[in-house]
């Protein structure tokens, strides 16, 4: 799979060898500080709107001065563990992202290129259909577990043969695994029920519902697949190249590609785990990342981090307010904002390269 000479993922990576623009950097950084204090506040407004609005004054009361009182528990015990969700599982899924667009050279690529949600949701249907279980703390494991062995067999795939696991095999695998388990997932469902009720509100992707023994149960995943993005977010520079030339620069691709993908399944399947498949923000994110920044992968990844997170918690804070006092879930809320969103990126040629 290629891409245009004038993608971003395309263009050089920056030669840090060269003096550095510190008045660049300086507008990045002070660009991302901007980015961080709208996430606060964002995050405050996840707490205060609802079915029930409840002043910032209470919020900030019920946080640190918790009385018992009405509002207080709504604050604490339903609102503050799916916001605290919402900034884990946003923060995952756009890193997942970004990782999977540098790793494949693919701007258009999302968690879901490399069979992620398609192993999630199937071992899910295992197990509400097969094994009977409906506790979401239950099936959470089982999704987890499911990304992980199809990521392993995905990327097993992808680098048999001569030339290891090149962005076009492990796209070509994760697709084609995907599309399998997809139908047969389809075929669990409908024989079950039980399983078609569950998988349909799961696969509509939310965070409401989950209390913090989910966020806790997928946190140190997604903290480990954090730090190793860290790790290799220079060497995705030399990456994203090419691997001659990433190789010609002394990046060792098949490292970084390996833990890459190791980090990707931690990242995206703890996510999909615990709020299910939740699109457009691996995708659509990056690009405003890049966009902003440029092609550097280590300010894409800072970028995303706070971003993604960002657009989750707006998705859900609109979802409440369309149909109050019900709501939609935050997955559908993303898809209708990310799709127009993206395509007016797409449209201009600086923002996706495309």
């Amino acid at each position: 799979m290629t891409v245009d000479a004038d993608t971003p993922l395309a263009r050089p990576a920056p030669d840090l060898r060269k003096p550095v623009d510190w008045w660049r950097v300086g507008r990045i950084a002070v660009g991302w500080l901007v980015a961080v204090a709208l996430l606060g506040l964002v995050f405050l407004a996840s707490l205060s709107v609802g079915s029930t609005s409840i002043p910032f004054t209470t919020v900030w009361q019920a946080l640190w001065s918790f009385d018992h009182s009405d509002e207080h528990i709504i604050v604490r015990d339903m609102r503050l563990p799916r916001t605290v969700l919402g900034l884990v599982v946003g923060a995952a899924l756009g890193v997942g992202g970004a990782l999977i667009q540098a790793m494949t050279r693919n701007p258009l690529a999302d968690p879901g290129i490399l069979g992620v949600n398609a192993g999630a949701a199937f071992f899910v249907a295992l197990a509400v259909g097969v094994l009977g279980f409906t506790d979401i703390r239950v099936y959470v494991w089982f999704a987890f577990i499911g990304a992980i062995l199809v990521m392993v067999l995905v990327y097993a795939l992808g680098s048999s043969g001569r030339g290891g696991a090149t962005p076009i095999r492990l796209t070509l695998s994760g697709v084609a695994v995907g599309a399998v388990l997809t139908g047969v997932t389809s075929g669990l469902v409908l024989l079950d029920p039980t399983a078609f009720a569950t998988m349909r509100s799961w696969n509509a992707g939310s965070i409401a519902g989950r209390g913090f023994d989910v966020t806790n149960s997928v946190l140190p995943f997604i903290v480990i697949g954090l730090v190793l993005t860290v790790l290799i977010a220079r060497p995705l520079n030399a990456v994203a190249l090419g691997d001659d030339l990433a190789r010609s620069l002394g990046a060792d691709v098949n490292r970084t590609r390996l833990i890459g993908v190791v980090a990707v399944t931690l990242l995206c399947g703890a996510a999909t785990a615990a709020a299910g498949p939740i699109v457009f923000l691996g995708l659509m994110v990056p690009h405003v990342a890049r966009w902003i920044v440029g092609p550097d992968q280590r300010w894409i990844m800072a970028y995303t981090v706070v971003g993604a997170p960002t657009l989750l918690l707006v998705s859900d804070i609109v979802g409440r307010l369309v149909v109050r006092p019900g709501e939609l879930q935050v997955g559908i809320v993303s898809a209708l904002i990310g799709a127009p969103v993206l395509i007016l990126l797409v449209r201009r040629g600086k923002a996706s390269g495309l």
